[in-house]
């Protein structure tokens, strides 16, 4: 009877544990239903809810939440598997993102489903299109033609694929690559607004900074980069490259102001052999260099440094003006005073160009007379007996009556000997032309009203020497 009792007991105990198994499986398989109803609803025969989750789908692809539009669609597919629309849909979004072999793949496996639709096979017809544009892109991009490359990105793969990151990455490069620096800027902060922590969209909008010389926020790209990845080689070059630009940088110009011209001369050499291409930075550098070079004298070092800054910028006047400086220097009077005027022109108010383009019109002025010295061969230094002796030399060789055979070449040879004389030979003279006062060849010498050894209208004239030519000539007669 106790035993019995036992057994009955024992069978209710395990008759109301079946009974509770029974019932929190029946729950977990309605929460099941529950949570699945909007991805399995197209099998079910609700075509509705299939639109809401296409639609969810949508929205999620308008604000770029890409993944999450993956997500779904991968989960409704799995739920379902016979779903055609979500394979299409899939298809198209990993086509926008460039991930072309999963997009083939599944092109194909809704194409089974549904042979023959044409606006499927349209759109692989685009995704071959777009990998092939972006394999042209990329061999345009090595072989250096990167104007070429920005077309296919931009007509070809940014508009079958405008979510790949792979072609907008190239884009921002091959910006870079054609200077058009703003353009990069803006491309590669589309990128960091939908991912900030991209490492390459941080290299490339710090590199485009680093080109307009703005140094400051490109440090800050390649500092936020390096955060994120330390021991990010391009990043690490880059950061560190810059910063030792800036550090030779002003080394030179702490020499130059200390007057260590000298060692700013290789200091700013040095800062320019860092990246030949950064033009923004390296006009200053060689603006630098100029003005240093031309205090020490050396202009024709100065005038090369100045035209590197003028093929730069050809507008800056400050480099008109050194450049001008450095061609007085080597003489080239009428280069300077091109130079000095062009800066007069960009800045008619500064009075220094103006008293500058006085000096080099003055030295020009200068240079275009007759070098009475070099005509008679004695130096500028040289005595009143020196130059006498020079000149009686030189009239006695050129005299007509001694060169018969060349007597009009004579003539003008003589006409120069004789009024070289009457500027040199008279101290008044001479020391007006040596302070660089105009003096009118045609009136003082030369053939002019006040001296002519030849006469005129058929009037003889006699040339005499005092104490006569050397051998006993005591004058000749035309």
């Amino acid at each position: 009877m106790e035993l019995g009792m036992k057994l009955c007991g024992f069978d209710l105990v395990a008759w109301r544990g079946f009974i509770y198994a029974i019932f929190i499986l029946n729950f977990v398989f309605c929460c099941q239903l529950i949570l699945l109803q909007p991805l399995v609803a197209a099998t079910d025969g609700k075509p509705g809810d299939s639109a809401a989750l296409f639609e969810r789908v949508s929205q999620s692809i308008k604000v770029k939440r890409y993944s999450e539009a993956l997500a779904e669609l991968n989960a409704a597919i799995e739920a379902d598997p016979t779903l055609s629309e979500a394979y299409w849909h899939r298809a198209s979004l990993l086509r926008q993102l460039c991930r072309y072999e999963e997009s083939e793949e599944s092109y194909k496996k809704f194409l089974k489903m549904k042979p023959g639709n044409s606006a499927a096979e349209k759109e692989l017809s685009q995704l071959h299109q777009a990998l092939n544009a972006l394999d042209s892109a990329n061999n345009l991009f090595d072989s250096g033609d990167f104007t070429k490359a920005l077309e296919y990105i931009e007509k070809v793969v940014l508009v079958f694929s405008p979510a790949c990151s792979k072609a907008k990455l190239l884009k921002a490069r091959s910006l870079i690559a054609t200077k058009d620096y703003s353009s990069a800027i803006s491309e590669t902060g589309y990128i960091l607004k939908e991912d900030e922590d991209n490492l390459e969209a941080l290299l490339l909008r710090g590199r485009a900074y680093y080109y307009l010389a703005d140094h400051d926020v490109a440090t800050r790209h390649y500092q936020k980069g390096l955060r994120l990845d330390p021991e990010h080689g391009e990043l690490k070059k880059a950061y560190f490259g810059l910063k030792n630009l800036l550090k030779k940088t002003k080394s030179a110009e702490d020499n130059a102001s200390k007057g260590k011209l000298r060692l700013a001369v290789e200091e700013y050499k040095a800062a320019l052999a860092f990246d030949p291409n950064h033009s923004a930075h390296n006009v200053h550098l060689h603006l630098g260099l100029c003005k240093v070079l031309v205090k020490l004298g050396r202009g024709k070092d100065a005038v090369t440094s100045c035209t590197e800054v003028l093929e730069i910028d050809g507008d800056l006047v400050e480099a008109l003006v050194q450049r001008g400086e450095a061609k007085l220097l080597v003489e080239d009077w009428e280069g300077a005073v091109a130079d000095l005027k062009s800066a007069a022109e960009k800045s008619p108010q500064d009075m220094n160009i103006r008293e500058a383009l006085m000096r080099a019109e003055r030295s020009l002025k200068l240079s275009q007379r007759k070098d009475w010295y070099k005509i008679l061969g004695v130096s500028k230094t040289a005595s009143m007996s020196e130059i006498k002796k020079a000149y009686k030399k030189l009239a006695l060789q050129w005299h007509p009556d001694k060169n018969v055979d060349n007597s009009e070449e004579a003539e003008a040879k003589f006409r120069e000997i004789a009024a070289a004389y009457e500027i040199l030979g008279d101290e008044e003279n001479r020391t007006r032309y040596d302070s660089g006062e105009d003096i009118d060849e045609m009136g003082m010498g030369s053939g002019g009203a006040g001296f002519n050894p030849f006469g005129g209208g058929g009037q003889q004239f006699t040339f005499h020497f005092e104490g006569g030519f050397p051998g006993g000539f005591g004058g000749f007669h035309f």
